[in-house]
């Protein structure tokens, strides 16, 4: 239902609110023409694209074409858009899915890489700093942890290329290794920023946690050190950080924007700014709606994750 919301929502802003500020369907149909269009052609296209049609038509048709696919008339063929049928972009003749498909692996290895990074980093240095608060290395890791938070992405990207370089992107399937080099920069850049949050949010929640109750009589049972810490103090502390990362982690498999441009790889980010740039309004469509499945699915696996690392959600 939400996915369906998101759909509406977005087919309504680049549909209905170009009308509501005085665009007309001549004036939408005339930028799938050259310049200088006969009225003729510009009448053809409007019928061929079912833009004289009411909305609540269009985004129906648009909806039936993810499910069964859809035909479109814009030449003297037919272009048949297979299931599941994102649109067509008529600015480069192509279907919308294809071009989706070929740029997930590319974001996906991005966003998986610099997760496990930023949250093995950035968990391990804030417990270290929440058991040694005031030392050299807390005070140290904080003010990284500040750094990375207040440098802007695009900053942080351009000089680690002009002090590394980079290499262009590899699937994985042809050579893991050349896959891995070329998107260590990447991660790494990517992991500077989040990791410092979450050392921070660690840190916060170390701290208070640890002076719980139940950490006390976990003590006095004589538990280890190790087991007291882990078990009791980090797994209540993960909590809210399960929720920060299920959707950081969903908002860049929508696409890493700043990132992507920086290290010129051809992902959803990319994609996204492609379609705005040539206001291919399908391509951005489809990219906005498979960012939004993402968001989705990742919020409903941390609910789930809830009742794995909290006992009391399990006992609601």
């Amino acid at each position: 239902m939400l996915l369906l919301v998101v759909s509406a929502v977005t087919f309504a802003i680049f549909f209905l609110v170009p009308r509501l500020g005085g665009q007309t369907t001549d004036s939408m149909a005339a930028q799938y023409v050259g310049k200088s269009p006969d009225p003729d052609v510009i009448a053809a296209v409007k019928k061929n694209l079912g833009l004289d049609q009411p909305l609540y038509i269009q985004y129906w048709d648009f909806i039936k074409g993810i499910v069964v696919g859809a035909d479109y008339q814009f030449g003297p063929e037919p272009v048949t858009c297979n299931a599941p049928c994102f649109g067509y972009s008529f600015k480069t003749h192509s279907e919308i899915w294809p071009q989706i498909t070929d740029r997930i692996p590319v974001t996906l290895s991005l966003a998986v890489g610099a997760a496990v990074l930023w949250v093995l980093s950035g968990v391990a240095a804030g417990v270290v700093s929440a058991l040694k608060r005031g030392s050299v290395f807390d005070r140290l890791a904080m003010g990284v942890s500040l750094a990375g938070v207040s440098l802007p992405m695009f900053f942080t990207g351009l000089v680690v290329l002009a002090v590394f370089g980079n290499g262009d992107y590899v699937p994985f399937t042809e050579n893991p290794a050349e896959w891995a080099s070329a998107l260590v920069l990447p991660w790494c850049t990517l992991a500077l920023l989040y990791s410092a949050l979450y050392a921070r949010l660690t840190r916060a929640g170390m701290l208070e946690t640890m002076g719980e109750d139940y950490i006390r009589t976990a003590r006095a049972k004589g538990l280890k050190e190790r087991k007291v810490v882990v078990r009791h103090g980090l797994r209540a502390a993960l909590t809210p950080l399960v929720t920060i990362f299920g959707m950081d982690f969903a908002l860049l498999l929508g696409g890493a924007v700043i990132t992507e441009r920086v290290f010129s790889f051809q992902g959803m980010g990319a994609m996204a700014i492609e379609g705005v740039i040539k206001a291919d309004l399908p391509k951005v469509m489809g990219v906005t709606l498979v960012a939004a499945f993402f968001i989705v699915i990742c919020n409903l696996l941390v609910d789930l994750v809830y009742a794995a690392i909290d006992p009391r959600v399990r006992l609601s």
